[in-house]
């Protein structure tokens, strides 16, 4: 159903002349995209297995082998020869034959663990897939289990290739996160499903077609939290599209909406301690750590939720999400929470008006809360918070007037003036549409808006002009577009004539100039119409 998913005309190019029909729906189709580049800038989409679910002592065992690439040649041998020997024990019988397979598949495991690339081409060569598939057979005893959804789980985190030969073993990963398999197996088997969505569109579609989702949802609603956060991180790696139907069907999931709001509201609680100082002891602080991840794959779950399904931006904007994201926003220090929560909350200002309209109503407190995290992000030295908050700005910007007199009055203007001239290209375009969107009244279809002069002319004053003339001169299309559009509102809102006055006096006549003979249509004839509208046989003769 269409108005299940984004619909196609959010991204439509700017038509008219504008900045403030840009609204808060520019880059919808996109967000997906650019949460996925977000990610994997900071955490792997696919991860390699080397902690046990259920000890460490392992675990402390593998680090210490851990090998120089040089040996790679050596551990392929190594890993051949493993899966040959696990091969020969589950064709033999007799006593104590149990245990020789759960030492074998350790055997495996620790050397497919053992370095940054390991040598899963080689386990795969050797017909690992089909003999760990047998090991998943119900009844085995769990460590075998264990042991062989961890070897699974770590060929998953191969090159594409390798990841599609698991294919054959998917339905028995999928089987065992049901209810007849222990926590500590589905756990693992959950954590395999997850590298193999992570490997992209293919491979999540035929997660789908055997009904993983609900039972990777049924995962994320465990209080263990562990469990709940490799769900979380496998659902992420499932629903992030670009198709909708994962992200629509998982938000009607019982309990699906409530897990969510449970992760992000525990991590808020634990926040909030750690913020006011009373976070004292190791093991508390540990449980910090923890409960940040938790929170963090369960806000990229938001992530992709919000933007994909508007059925399901629609139920978390009715949630409690909202508060909880600004909370979040306002307390938390972790780079890897900030970004799925700053992106949720864009998404949903992007999508839903109701988000701006009803929730983030100016003078109200969450209002005045939500623009002072935002002012926080912005000033951030990281340049990714930087963006997103200056994205969320502008949508929040395209609202009512209310909404863009209270950034108008706010701490962001002088960061976003101070951003529009010196930040990097693709923070100053974003920067641009929130200043430009503060300068125009919210308007129906295509007409040319209303000009909010006050704020236009104290923009103009404070010197932004010149950057979005700078943007003019760009190549990218949207940002030379954005700077026209800026441009007609300075000529034709300023008042006595002043705005081509300024506009000359910035080199602003050449900038559009270059269009004359440009390939792109739109860009040519909205800027030969605004210099023969302005800058005609006419000018200057008053003076």
């Amino acid at each position: 159903m269409a108005e299940e998913g984004l619909a196609s005309s959010r991204r439509d190019p700017i038509k008219s002349s504008s900045v403030g029909n840009v609204a808060g729906n520019r880059r919808r189709q996109q967000a997906v995209t650019v949460g996925k580049e977000r990610r994997e800038a900071l955490v792997r989409t696919k991860r390699l297995c080397r902690e046990g679910i259920v000890s460490d002592d392992d675990a402390l065992l593998d680090k210490e082998m851990v090998i120089d690439d040089e040996e790679d040649e050596v551990l392929n041998a190594q890993t051949t020869e493993a899966v040959g020997e696990l091969k020969s024990v589950l064709q033999s019988q007799g006593k104590g034959v149990a245990q020789k397979k759960v030492e074998s598949l350790r055997n495996l495991r620790r050397l497919l663990s053992k370095s940054d690339i390991p040598p899963v081409e080689a386990a795969i060569k050797a017909g690992a897939v089909s003999i760990l598939t047998h090991c998943l057979s119900f009844g085995s005893p769990d460590e075998q289990l264990l042991e062989a959804a961890w070897c699974l789980t770590n060929i998953a985190a191969g090159e594409p290739e390798q990841t599609k030969a698991l294919i054959p073993a998917l339905p028995m990963l999928i089987a065992h996160i049901g209810e007849k398999s222990s926590l500590a197996v589905a756990e693992q088997c959950t954590w395999a499903l997850g590298n193999v969505a992570g490997e992209g569109e293919e491979l999540r579609n035929t997660l789908l077609s055997q009904g993983a989702l609900p039972h990777l949802a049924r995962m994320m609603l465990s209080n263990k939290g562990s469990t709940s956060r490799t769900a979380a991180w496998a659902l992420s790696n499932l629903i992030k599209g670009p198709d909708p139907k994962a992200a629509n069907e998982l938000i009607r999931i019982d309990g699906v909406l409530d897990a969510i709001i449970r992760h992000l509201r525990k991590g808020f609680f634990i926040a909030y301690v750690h913020a006011i100082g009373v976070v004292f002891l190791f093991t508390l602080l540990g449980l910090i750590c923890r409960d940040e991840e938790l929170a963090t794959e369960a806000a990229w779950v938001a992530v992709y939720l919000s933007a994909l399904s508007n059925i399901a931006s629609s139920m978390l904007v009715k949630s409690d999400l909202v508060q909880l994201l600004v909370g979040r926003l306002a307390t938390s220090v972790s780079l890897q929470l900030l970004i799925p929560v700053l992106r949720s909350l864009g998404n949903l200002v992007a999508a839903n008006s109701q988000t701006a309209y009803v929730v983030l109503v100016p003078g109200n407190e969450i209002t005045e809360n939500a623009i002072s995290a935002l002012i926080k992000c912005l000033g951030s030295e990281n340049r990714v918070l930087k963006k997103e908050a200056a994205w969320v700005l502008s949508n929040i910007a395209a609202g009512s007037v209310e909404h863009k007199q209270l950034i108008f009055s706010s701490e962001a203007i002088p960061l976003l003036l101070r951003l529009l001239s010196t930040a990097p290209f693709d923070i100053r375009k974003e920067v641009a549409y929130a200043l430009g969107n503060l300068c125009v009244a919210p308007s129906e279809g295509s007409y040319q808006p209303n000009v909010i002069l006050e704020h236009l002319v104290s923009l103009i004053g404070k010197g932004c002009l010149p950057g979005f003339i700078n943007l003019v001169r760009s190549a990218d299309t949207e940002a030379a577009r954005l700077g026209l559009q800026f441009l007609e509102l300075v000529m034709r809102g300023l008042p006595d004539g002043e705005g081509p006055r300024l506009v000359e006096r910035e080199d602003g006549i050449d900038a559009m100039e270059r269009f004359q003979f440009h390939e792109n249509e739109d860009l040519r004839t909205m800027a030969n119409g605004l210099v023969d509208k302005y800058f005609g046989e006419d000018y200057g003769l008053d003076e």
